[in-house]
């Protein structure tokens, strides 16, 4: 699913009096205050569906796959999904 095809099932739930402007405002807004929570708390859990994390990464060595020599890699940060036991149970 992607986000036009999300968009388009946030629409349907919202009733038939929905535009798909306010749909999109909607899904936006969300996006927005899960992105803020993440860069402000570290982590935002939303009960029945799952928690969005910070995952540090260390520094590592790797290999560039088309010379196959030796490279550094800087430390990271990335986000992480795990997801409720509701919403694994419904899977």
């Amino acid at each position: 699913m992607n986000k036009a095809q999300l968009l388009e099932l946030v629409q349907k739930n919202l009733g038939p009096d929905t535009s798909k402007r306010a749909a999109s405002d909607a899904l936006e807004a969300v996006l927005e205050a899960l992105a803020k929570g993440i860069k402000k708390e570290g982590t935002v859990q939303l009960i029945g569906f799952g928690t969005f994390k910070v995952a540090k990464r260390a520094a590592r060595t790797g290999r560039n796959p088309k010379t196959g020599e030796s490279m550094k890699i800087k430390a990271s940060k990335n986000v992480r999904f795990v997801a409720s036991s509701a919403l694994k149970g419904s899977l």
